[in-house]
């Protein structure tokens, strides 16, 4: 049997914000999920699977959120791959829904993180990164600050040497992040940053600067994923958004045999992940028009240009320097701010960047919104326009999904907007018990299990 169309039907994102202690990971993960039932226009008992990504907590911490919406004894599956743990749920739930499973599932993301760079928890066992620590060490040592940091950094420092790219290149990559955050209501950080103000902040890792990286944080995200019977039963042609292509890949043997900095950053699998996603959407990546991309520090996204084909190999500054990242550019990349401005919860992440995509492509995403990828601007050229998230975990996991309008998609009438009583795409606002009351269990609601807002 052929596979089945996938859509995204809701999307819902948390504001991404320092790790403060002010909301806890059931909260906050309740808002995420609430707004994205909302959206759809569904209540809970509609989900036949969820599945709870995190890297941070004890199991069954998705069952704990949950719960809280309805204990309707649905299959709840608890997700952890790193930094790419968030699209690594969206890629399992839309499995389900593709292969005729369930007609509908939910894919949840949430963390909550200590403050400041990220370190080992368990201190008696093999750490999962141990080998490339080893290899990070034979090929120059470490040097100063956040092992992360030093990994990406050390990747970029090698391409620039390789290929003529400067770490001018890398801050002006920060400096168009941090310039598209301002508009982003639910940015961690939203102040502008120049290429130059980014070269002179405060050193964290070699040449990498403060600027260059992204923050520790706390926030949630969440979709619901549907076939295409459930996207018309519930009348949401108007909103849904179809996952065209998506895969998923591991390290490949390059990772230590090419004794390089840029493959210790897992650069093969995006090169991997890209050419599966680009072979099923039937597409080259000059077809793109928006991408939120896992720029976990600026030195990181210059590595993913080329990686994810948007250059020619070497040349990923090319695309810095003639401004083809940004708005008015050949792509736009990053509007949301990126992981480096917008926040990086682990869990959330990658689905943090569905969000945004899908808002984009429905035209919803407000002052972030790139007028090419809005309804009706490529279907004037008689073209599709496709959106691309790209989300990496050292370790490794990387998972690429494209997105585009379905063909029967038509906007008009009451869609999510309506349902939330704003435009989330592009408004953030936190929600109250009246919301979590239009969407929660009928069937099997347990009061005691409940988080008040």
């Amino acid at each position: 049997m052929a596979p089945r169309k996938v859509y995204i039907a809701g999307v819902g994102c948390t504001a991404f914000e320092k790790p403060r202690n002010r909301r806890d990971y059931p909260e906050i993960a309740v808002e995420a999920a609430t707004k994205a039932l909302l959206d759809a226009g569904i209540s809970y008992d509609e989900v036949e699977q969820a599945y709870a990504g995190y890297v941070y907590g004890d199991s069954t911490c998705g069952q704990r959120a949950l719960y809280a919406l309805g204990m309707t004894s649905i299959p709840i599956i608890n997700v952890n791959n790193n930094c790419s743990t968030g699209s690594s749920a969206l890629y399992l739930a839309k499995q389900m829904v593709e292969a005729g499973v369930v007609e509908c599932a939910m894919a949840l993301g949430f963390e909550k993180m200590a403050a400041g760079s990220l370190g080992t928890t368990f201190t008696d066992r093999a750490p999962p990164l141990d080998k490339t620590m080893m290899m990070t060490a034979e090929l120059g040592g470490f040097g100063d600050g956040p092992f992360a940091a030093q990994i990406f950094g050390n990747g970029a420092e090698e391409y620039c040497q390789r290929y003529g790219a400067t770490w001018e290149d890398v801050s002006a990559i920060a400096a168009k992040n941090h310039q598209h955050s301002v508009n982003n209501p639910y940015s961690q950080f939203r102040n502008a940053m120049t290429t130059q103000q980014v070269m002179n902040d405060k050193k964290v890792s070699g040449k990498m600067t403060r600027g260059c990286c992204c923050p520790t944080s706390d926030g949630a995200a969440c979709a619901i994923i549907a076939s295409e019977d459930f996207i018309k039963k519930h009348n949401l042609q108007n909103q849904a958004i179809e996952i065209v292509a998506q895969a998923m890949t591991t390290d490949s043997a390059r990772l230590f045999n090419d004794k390089s900095a840029i493959e210790l950053t897992g650069a093969d699998m995006t090169r991997k992940a890209a050419q599966q996603a680009y072979k099923q959407a039937g597409i080259s990546p000059s077809q793109l028009s928006v991408i939120e991309l896992h720029d976990c520090f600026a030195a990181n996204e210059l590595l993913v240009y080329d990686a994810l084909g948007l250059t020619e190999p070497g040349k990923a500054h090319s695309l810095v320097r003639s401004n083809d990242n940004t708005f008015g550019g050949r792509y736009v990349i990053n509007p949301s701010g990126g992981l480096e401005s917008k926040g990086h919860p682990l869990g959330a992440t990658g689905l943090g960047m569905a969000f945004y995509l899908v808002n984009q492509l429905r035209g919803w995403a407000g002052k972030m919104q790139m007028k090419e990828a809005a309804p009706g601007f490529k279907e004037k050229e008689g073209k599709e326009a496709y959106a691309l998230a790209h989300n990496l975990g050292l370790g490794g996991s990387c998972v690429v999904t494209i997105l585009k309008r379905p063909s029967f998609f038509k906007p008009g009438g009451k869609d999510g907007r309506d349902r939330l009583g704003y435009n989330h795409g592009c408004e953030c606002r936190e929600i109250s018990q009246a919301d979590v009351d239009k969407v929660k269990s009928v069937k099997a609601y347990a009061p005691y299990a409940e988080v008040s807002f």
